[in-house]
C-alpha cells in the first residue's frame, strides 16, 4: 500500500510539472522524482521492443554487416505511411549500427550500388534480396525489415491532439547459413500519463513533452541495435588483415 501511495504521489507531482508547460523543471525536485521512480520495481519495461533470437546465434561470427533499406508495410489501421518514413528509419538504423555495433558496416553507397543489380525490394522478396545483398558486398550478415507505422504527432510539444506512433520489424540473416537468427518487432505510441501510469519514466525523460515520430523511432532503433550486438559474437576486423 505504501508503494501504491508513493507511486500516486509521484504521478501527481509529475502532472503538476506538466501543467506548467513551458516552465523549466526544478532540477532538485526532478532528481528526487527520478530517484523515486528508479526505486519502484513495479515500473516495467515500456520500450515496446520484442526480440527473438535462435539458440545458435552465439555461433554466428560477425566481422561485417550490411544494412538494407527498410520497405513500406503499413498496418491495417493507418493503411499508408507518410513519404520518407522508411528512409528516415533506415538512416537511423544505419547510423546507430555504425556507432554501436563494433562490427564493420558496409557503406550506404556500396549497398545502394549492389541493390541496383537486384529486383526492387518488396515485402515479398526482402528475405531473398537480403541474402543476395550480403553476397554482393561480402558481409557476414544483413539487417533488414519493414516499417509498419509512422504516424506523426498532431499538435505541439505540450498540447497534442494525436500522439506520435511508430512500428517496425527487423531481421538479421546469417550469410553463412542463410538462416534468420534474430528478429525484432518494435511498436510504440506515446500515452498521456493519465492514461498509463507506467509511462512515468518516459514522461520524465521527455520533460512532459509530446514527442515526434522520429524520437520514438530513434528509441526503437537504439534498443534494437543494442540487443542485436549483445546477442552476436562480434570479432572486429583488424586493419590490414
Amino acid at each position: 500500500m505504501k508503494r501504491c501511495a508513493r507511486l500516486v504521489a509521484v504521478a501527481l507531482a509529475a502532472c503538476a510539472l506538466a501543467a506548467g508547460c513551458n516552465r523549466n523543471f526544478d532540477q532538485q525536485f526532478e532528481d528526487q522524482i527520478n530517484d523515486t521512480v528508479h526505486s519502484l520495481p513495479i515500473i516495467g519495461d515500456q520500450s515496446g521492443l520484442n526480440v527473438h533470437a535462435v539458440r545458435s546465434i552465439k555461433q554466428v561470427i560477425i566481422h561485417k554487416i550490411a544494412v538494407m533499406p527498410l520497405v513500406d508495410a503499413p498496418d491495417q489501421i493507418d493503411k499508408e505511411l507518410p513519404p520518407g518514413a522508411s528512409d528516415s528509419v533506415s538512416a537511423s538504423l544505419y547510423a546507430q549500427a555504425a556507432v554501436v555495433g563494433g562490427w564493420e558496416v558496409v557503406p550506404q553507397d556500396d549497398v545502394g550500388d549492389a541493390l541496383q543489380k537486384l529486383p526492387p525490394t518488396t515485402l515479398a522478396n526482402m528475405d531473398q534480396n537480403a541474402l543476395a545483398l550480403g553476397r554482393q558486398v561480402n558481409a557476414d550478415g544483413v539487417l533488414y525489415g519493414a516499417v509498419n507505422k509512422y504516424r506523426e504527432r498532431v499538435g505541439f510539444d505540450y498540447s497534442a491532439q494525436t500522439p506520435a506512433a511508430v512500428a517496425f520489424s527487423l531481421y538479421f540473416v546469417d550469410e553463412h547459413s542463410g538462416q534468420i537468427v534474430w528478429s525484432a518487432k518494435f511498436a510504440r505510441e506515446q500515452k498521456a500519463l493519465s492514461q498509463n501510469i507506467f509511462e512515468l519514466p518516459t514522461f520524465l525523460a521527455n520533460k512532459g513533452r509530446w514527442v515526434r515520430a522520429h524520437d520514438i523511432a530513434q528509441e526503437g532503433v537504439q534498443a534494437s541495435i543494442a540487443n542485436l550486438s549483445s546477442k552476436l559474437t562480434i570479432q572486429p576486423v583488424v586493419q590490414g588483415q
